[in-house]
Parts: structure tokens; C-alpha cells; sequence
């Protein structure tokens, strides 16, 4: 497996920026998705993204395969108006914490403040197999204690 790219360099610049153009390309497209159109707000014609960018698309299925405890995540506040990052507990029952106060009107420009904080927060051997553990098929199985 190769490594995450390490901070400072010019594959982890690359990567970002790729991400960027996907986002601002994907501006008036319903949800989210890591692609770069030809035409910005129309899917019809793909140029580039996860299709295209290998590394990329490893980068976001390790973000994507995180644990739930600490995951950051969008939280909508006011439909199709208002979102804010939050913090899952990765505790079932336990809602999550708003990260800082900032309110995003842009539903991607907030998944790209999320890729960078996600990008930031991974070590460069994340999602090697020695990372590896069963998750949710253990048997405490995350649940509180009452």
C-alpha cells in the first residue's frame, strides 16, 4: 500500500487542489460526489475526479473507511440553506459536537473544509493493514452503558 501523502509536498498540494476543482466543478449538483465536469453544474460530461486520480480516490474510501469516534461529518441546520461540521462520539445514542462555529451556505465548500480537516488529521500510514481491527463485529459493540 502506499502512503498518504505527506504534508508540505507537491503530491498532497496536487491532491487538494484536484479535490477543489471536483467541488467547485460539482456547484449546483444535488449532494456530493468527487467528480470533475466538463461544464461546472453538469454531470453529463465527466472529466475527471475519483475516476480519473487514483490516489485521490485511495485518499477519500480511507477518509470514508474511518472509524465513527471522532469522524467529522455535515450536519444540516436549515434544509438546503445551512450546514455545519460536526464530530461524531462513535457512541450510539450520543449526538455529535459541532466543530467551531462556522455556518457554511455552500454544500461544497464545506465537504472540501472537511477533506482538508480529515487530510490534516490522518497519519501518512492510515488505513495500512496493521491498523486493522473488527469494528463492529466486536462484541461491546459501542453501545452506553445504563
Amino acid at each position: 500500500m502506499e502512503p498518504i501523502p505527506k504534508k508540505g509536498t507537491p503530491e498532497r498540494q496536487r491532491l487538494i487542489e484536484a479535490h477543489k476543482a471536483c467541488m467547485d466543478s460539482m456547484k449546483g449538483v444535488a449532494g456530493n460526489s468527487v467528480l470533475l465536469c466538463e461544464t461546472p453544474g453538469d454531470t453529463t460530461v465527466v472529466t475527471g475526479g475519483v475516476h480519473a486520480d487514483p490516489v485521490l480516490k485511495r485518499v477519500l474510501l480511507r477518509m470514508r473507511g474511518e472509524s465513527p469516534k471522532g469522524k467529522l461529518i455535515v450536519i444540516c441546520t436549515k434544509v438546503e440553506a445551512e450546514w455545519r461540521i460536526a464530530r461524531l462520539s462513535g457512541i450510539r445514542g450520543v449526538p455529535p459536537e459541532f466543530v467551531g462555529d462556522k455556518v457554511y451556505t455552500d454544500e461544497q465548500e464545506i465537504q472540501h473544509d472537511i477533506f482538508l480537516m480529515r487530510l490534516d488529521e490522518l497519519s501518512d500510514s492510515y488505513g495500512f493493514p496493521e491498523d486493522y481491527h473488527e469494528g463492529w463485529k466486536r462484541k461491546d459493540d459501542n453501545w452506553p452503558i445504563t
